[in-house]
């Protein structure tokens, strides 16, 4: 829509006045030679001169984060970042909640393309694999429009990269930081290979050849398949020691670097632009707590299992952004690439009574190596033709993401009447991998029909096609003992236990566990075809109307498959929808910078692949084993939304709204006992709603009077927004549910699902509040950095004869950050520091079950954090 000051008729100006009295500034024009005064046509100041760009483009209720916000709070992530903005949350520090609907509601788009997940519980992508440094912009719009997936329930956001700057730069940073929980203490750490610290395994971890064909063979690795030579070989080519072994180490410091680049220069076909963007993180986390279980006695709650847990996690992530473009007056074209690798080494071990063996002792010591990958290449286009009338913009993308979790290790102790550790039987090995490629494109056409000289209605349409494909497969093995083991080598150390001497047919045997909680492998398939029509129209002088159908046609599956070549006794499912997805979104410009916007829409959610997958995962950041649920369908949700804003200076505003949701069949997450085995999956809850309300306000002070220099010399900023939500899952008393466990047949939802209860993942208050100061002179800036969110759910409690163990709830707490910048010069070059300080009231992750007693899930310190770092500008 057009935003520029604009000549209008004297009709319209007689229009845009009464409609908006007082609001229209008109300037008289000086005479032409020769012409009448009384027809010359006056020149009105278009309502919004304070309005943001962004803001003014979008008709929709939105929010945007610009380079200068990122830089502001420091944040280091996107997700990190996506915190601050009205009603998002964060979950695990990767998944972003928008209005308390969890990540299955939300869609990330990468410069407007979808992308692939690396993780086996979500198709939607963790935005912690995104850095900061490669962004220009996000955009999270929380009104639905025809233009964007229809996958669409708390928002989308869109994740905007750095582009071809006009001046050649390059910058260089280097950081520092420490945790008060991990940093210098001695902490838990196994040797893995030589190269680990750079997040690349040396080698040592790749699956053993004897073992590799024997995968390859399609036959379980045991005594009716192989010999026992072969076993003992295939047993004996495991890495030992440098896997195995649980030692202790000071914890070093956390450290990271970025490199940027870029330049431009004109050529006769345009302006070719190169940016380029690398770095490198290495952080150390240790948590120290407990994770309990809790069972019914009598009408409370009490804990069965009770563990102490240790674990230090080392993070390592690189990330490589490369960028190509080609600018001229009517057309842009780019070439976009980034490649992000995120390494995770871990060493936990968690010990106390467990309810498996009665209440008795045991320890279990895990050694982790994730590797999650991500590289997405697109090539799009804008076209501007008549004259910027017509627009024609395209994208095509290719994205591979994959997860790799080699040498997955479980070694379980119990203990003797001495009061020592003692190995048990029960030990576990896993090779993993998943792999998604996600072949997407779209074009958009529009074009511009003047309806005066600052009207405009703007007709568009397009097409979009997305086709993502992943396999998963997972392999088990265990080091069972043949005939019993002797006290001496129960007592022994690991690796002693489980060297090559111990490994023959007649000590220690390796076997292949058949899997029989899920099938050991699945593949899975998106496709979705879908093609769009919108006009958005400023049919009445200040009013702008944006109209929009999309049609999506779907074909979702998820087929286990069998890993020894037989047939799986778990359906495929296959989901083939199409759906006419409406959108309507009205602003009205009444007053000077105000507007009201109203919006109207239907969505849809998909199940995960991972949910509709019946494969069997631990989930290493809880410790809880999760399974698929075949039977799940889609949620269809209705949207509306209603923001009044004012932006009464530049950069500054306030905004309130209110949203309402209403969803038919949301996919809620449930524990199911299986014996004394808890276990998470999936199912589809019969109907629930959402409604609350948002409001932000954004203000700078100054204070030039002011007899203290410091207060004198600076511009003082004081941002906040605040989330009131609210949520209902309805459930009557012949409504059912499809359940895996239940083979397919209808349950009864209030097993499952209390009747009134709060939707998974909503908080009732979500705020953020910023305070701090800018100094021109000084070039400095530093903000206070406040985040609250309150209780949510994060797992329906379990069914039991004639009860319902309460939810399990996470109460995230509050936040508070600190963050200062300064510039300055030094031996001729431009520099930049910058100081950190993360969780400063040392708030704890805290995850329970509450009835008569408090079941501590999964409880553990965060401790506080500080980082340094160091920048050049050349």
């Amino acid at each position: 829509m057009k935003t520029a000051p604009l000549t209008l008729t004297g009709l319209l100006l007689a229009t845009s006045a009464l409609i908006a009295p007082g609001t229209a500034l008109a300037q008289t024009s000086p005479a032409l030679p020769d012409q009448d005064t009384a027809t010359v046509v006056d020149e009105i100041v278009v309502l919004g001169r304070n309005i943001p760009e962004p803001n003014r483009e979008s008709s929709e209720v939105a929010a945007f984060l610009t380079a200068e916000d990122l830089e502001r709070t420091g944040d280091s992530t996107a997700a990190a970042a996506l915190t601050r903005v009205t009603g998002l949350t964060i979950v695990e520090g990767r998944f972003i909640y928008v209005r308390g609907l969890g990540e299955r509601y939300s869609s990330a788009l990468l410069n407007g393309s979808p992308l692939p997940s690396p993780e086996p519980l979500q198709r939607v992508v963790p935005l912690d694999l995104f850095p900061a440094s490669i962004l220009e912009s996000v955009t999270v719009q929380k009104s639905y429009s025809a233009n964007f997936p229809g996958e669409f329930g708390g928002g989308v956001i869109d994740l905007r990269t750095v582009d071809a700057p006009r001046e050649p730069f390059f910058n260089m940073s280097a950081s520092i930081g420490a945790n008060t929980e991990t940093t210098n203490e001695e902490s838990l750490i196994y040797y893995g290979s030589r190269t680990d610290f750079t997040g690349f395994d040396d080698g040592t971890r790749d699956i053993p050849g004897p073992i590799a064909l024997a995968f390859g063979s399609g036959r379980q690795i045991n005594r009716a398949n192989f010999s026992t030579d072969e076993l003992q070989v295939m047993g004996q080519s495991l890495v030992n020691a440098p896997l195995r072994l649980l030692q202790r180490e000071t914890t070093p410091v956390n450290f990271g670097f970025d490199l940027a680049g870029g330049f431009s220069s004109d050529s006769s076909m345009g302006t070719l632009g190169l940016i380029a963007v690398a770095g490198y993180s290495n952080n150390w986390s240790t948590r120290r707590g407990f994770q309990e279980e809790g069972q019914f006695s009598g009408d409370v709650l009490v804990p069965v299992t009770s563990k102490a847990f240790e674990s230090n996690q080392n993070d390592l992530q690189l990330n490589l952004l490369g960028g190509l473009s080609l600018t001229n007056n009517d057309h842009e074209l780019k070439w976009t690439n980034l490649y992000v690798r995120s390494t995770t080494k871990e060493a936990r071990t968690s010990a106390g009574p467990d309810l498996s063996v009665g209440g008795g002792i045991l320890r279990d010591d895990y050694t982790e190596w994730f590797v999650r990958q991500l590289f997405s290449s697109q090539l799009a286009g804008d076209h501007y033709f008549m004259d910027g009338a017509l627009e024609f913009d395209w994208r095509a993308a290719w994205a591979h993401t994959s997860r790799d979790a080699p040498y997955e290790s479980r070694f379980q102790y119990g203990v003797n009447a001495a009061g020592d550790y003692i190995h048990n039987p029960s030990n576990l090995i896993s090779f993993s991998e998943l792999d998604e490629d996600v072949l997407s494109g779209g074009a958009d056409v529009s074009y511009a029909l003047p309806l005066s000289d600052a009207r405009e209605a703007v007709f568009s349409l397009g097409a979009a096609y997305m086709d993502s494909s992943r396999e998963a497969t997972r392999y088990d093995l265990q080091l069972a003992a043949v005939s019993g083991l002797t006290d001496e080598q129960r007592r022994s150390r690991i690796d002693f236990l489980y060297s090559d001497f111990n490994i023959n047919p007649t000590t220690i045997e390796l076997r292949q566990v058949a899997g029989t909680n899920g099938a050991g492998a699945y593949d899975a398939s998106l496709e979705v075809a879908a093609v769009y029509a919108q006009v958005d129209a400023e049919i009445i002088p200040l009013v702008r109307t944006t109209l929009g159908v999309r049609f999506e046609d779907s074909q979702q599956s998820v087929t286990p498959r069998d890993l020894f070549g037989g047939s799986t006794t778990f359906p495929a499912t296959e989901i083939e929808e199409q759906y006419y997805l409406p959108s309507f979104t009205t602003t009205w410009n009444f007053a000077e910078d105000q507007q009201l916007r109203l919006g109207v829409s239907q969505t849809i959610g998909r199940p995960q692949f991972r949910e509709l997958a019946p494969q069997s995962y631990i989930d290493p950041d809880s410790d809880r084993e999760f399974t698929g649920n075949p039977f799940l369908v889609d949620t269809e949700i209705l949207n509306a939304d209603v923001r009044y804003e004012w932006y009464f200076a530049p950069q500054q505003y306030v905004t309130a709204g209110v949203f309402y949701k209403d969803l038919d069949k949301p996919v809620e997450s449930v524990v199911v006992l299986t014996g004394d085995q808890r276990q998470q999956s999936f199912l589809n809850a019969p109907k629930a709603t959402v409604y609350g309300a948002e409001v932000e306000a954004k203000k700078y002070f100054e204070f030039p009077d002011a007899g203290w220099s410091f207060i004198a010399n600076k511009r003082w900023l004081v941002q906040a927004n605040y989330t009131w939500s609210t949520s209902e899952v309805q459930v009557g008393p012949d409504d059912v549910v499809f359940t895996q466990g239940g083979g397919g047949a209808p349950e009864q939802a209030s097993f499952f699902i209390e009747d009134g209860s709060r939707l998974q993942g909503q908080s009732d208050h979500v705020a953020n509040l910023q305070m701090g100061w800018e100094d021109d002179a000084a070039r400095s800036q530093a903000t206070l950095i406040v985040n609250y969110v309150s209780e949510r759910i994060t797992a329906r409690g379990a069914g039991a004869a004639g009860a319902r163990e309460p939810d399990y709830i996470q109460d995230p707490g509050v936040f508070l950050d600190f963050v200062y910048r300064k510039d300055f010069e030094y031996a001729g070059r431009d520099l930049g520091f910058a100081l950190e300080l993360r969780n400063l009231l040392n708030t704890d992750y805290d995850e329970f079950q509450e009835l008569g007693n408090k079941i501590r899930i999964n409880s553990y310190d965060l401790g506080s954090s500080a980082t340094v770092s160091l920048s050049a500008r050349f």
